[in-house]
């Protein structure tokens, strides 16, 4: 058989590379797959280990690492294997379910991306709807959704829209978006459109969105706060969390455009009549980038939350350095307001006494309920939704405060007032 027959054999064929390209991708392929399988594990036994993390929020990150997972184990250790041969060796057959579980798996997170965007965003700036959106049966049934949605673009391939077919360097398979003809083209189109661009616009919106209710909030209590007393304590947490707000939604915005654009880019080259100009490499480096995705979620969404870095540090002995020290959170803000309540207190007249009391139960109850009600979320909420969260409702039990404080002001000067006259 000639070099050129041994190049081209229809489905299967090879491409003329040096064999170090492909043993490269192969060591690639197997640092994607052990992070990939290790990392979204680790995630998993931390959720079934720890029940105080099984809250609705959290069955979104859950749901992330399970399709991680998925993605990993059924494409690393396949694509491993092509590349050590150096062309595709698992048939028709399986380069069709190689393809299908890959399109599955890696849609799946990305509108499981979308879907925990959406819940941050009604939680955050719609409180009164979350409280019956986040619902463990509501999430649920938005869990589900995002696997139906995944499958119907899935199957398509394997029904007559497109087809599954190797690509790159030929040791991996994928939908045909190279070969021009009317069903690849419409598909390529509608897949980037409904898949990619589509969630990636809702995505930016809604983290845009939170980013300016937070910063809205941080103003106005600003405000207040300079009526009645400036707090620095506010101030600082507020440019803070604003910061680490921005910096959580850049990285999860970015990483994920920086997961699945060039391989959008390809398909869309390719969609536009321009695929003879993309070589094996172009092609196969954007979808080691895109599988590589599968590593990168566990870190943003759950390594980094201090509830699953406690977790795995007990649960896992060679973890704990991921540990984190108590922080006194809202007990020294509850403390702070206390030793501003008392000296007034103490100078309140006796006739007065039970009116003013009420006024401060009233702000005592809620500086302690609303400290409680941030704790338990920042317990029980992802890393980047533990931030807007917390702050958010630390915002609000703060304004609550002070308001109660100027009106017990205000009910001295006018009980002050009316003893003068008496």
């Amino acid at each position: 058989m000639s070099g050129m027959d041994n190049m081209d054999r229809g489905f299967f064929r090879k491409v003329d590379v040096p064999d170090q390209a492909h043993y490269i991708v192969a060591c690639f392929v197997v640092v994607i797959g052990a992070v990939g399988v290790g990392g979204n594990a680790l995630v998993m036994y931390a959720f079934f280990s720890n029940k105080k993390l099984r809250t609705p929020p959290n069955y979104f990150i859950m749901n992330l690492a399970v399709s991680d997972f998925l993605m990993a184990i059924t494409q690393s250790p396949i694509f491993f294997v092509n590349c050590l041969y150096k062309e595709w060796v698992f048939g028709e057959t399986g380069c069709k379910m190689y393809a299908f579980c890959g399109a599955l798996f890696g849609i799946t997170s990305m509108i499981n991306l979308l879907a925990i965007s959406i819940d941050r965003y009604i939680v955050i700036t719609k409180p009164l709807q979350a409280l019956h959106w986040t619902s463990k049966r509501r999430t649920s049934v938005v869990i589900v959704i995002v696997w139906l949605y995944s499958l119907a673009w899935s199957l398509a391939p394997l029904f007559g829209w497109s087809s599954y077919i190797p690509e790159g360097l030929m040791t991996s398979c994928t939908w045909d978006y190279v070969t021009s003809t009317p069903a690849n083209r419409s598909y390529t189109l509608m897949l980037c459109i409904f898949v990619f661009f589509i969630p990636l616009g809702i995505i930016s919106y809604c983290y845009l969105c939170m980013f300016l209710a937070i910063r809205t909030a941080s103003r106005d209590m600003e405000k207040l706060g300079s009526q009645v007393r400036k707090s620095t304590l506010i101030q600082q947490q507020s440019i803070k969390t604003e910061w680490k707000l921005a910096k959580i939604a850049f990285v999860v915005i970015i990483v994920y455009v920086m997961s699945w654009s060039p391989y959008a880019s390809v398909t869309l080259i390719a969609w536009a009549g321009y695929g003879r100009a993309l070589s094996p490499y172009s092609k196969a480096v954007p979808a080691v980038i895109a599988k590589a995705s599968a590593i990168y979620n566990p870190f943003i969404y759950a390594i980094i939350h201090s509830k699953y870095r406690d977790t795995l540090a007990e649960k896992v002995p060679c973890l704990h350095f991921l540990a984190q020290p108590l922080r006194k959170g809202c007990i020294s803000m509850s403390n702070s307001e206390s030793s501003f309540r008392d000296p007034m207190l103490s100078r309140q007249s006796s006739t007065s006494k039970t009116k003013f009391h009420k006024v401060s139960s009233m702000s005592t109850g809620d500086t302690v309920s609303c400290c409680a009600y941030s704790t338990s979320q920042k317990l029980n909420t992802p890393t980047h939704s533990s931030v807007f969260l917390h702050f958010y409702y630390f915002i609000h039990c703060r304004i609550r405060v002070k308001t109660s404080k100027l009106n017990y002001e205000i009910t001295h000067m006018e009980s002050c007032s009316n003893q003068k006259y008496i």
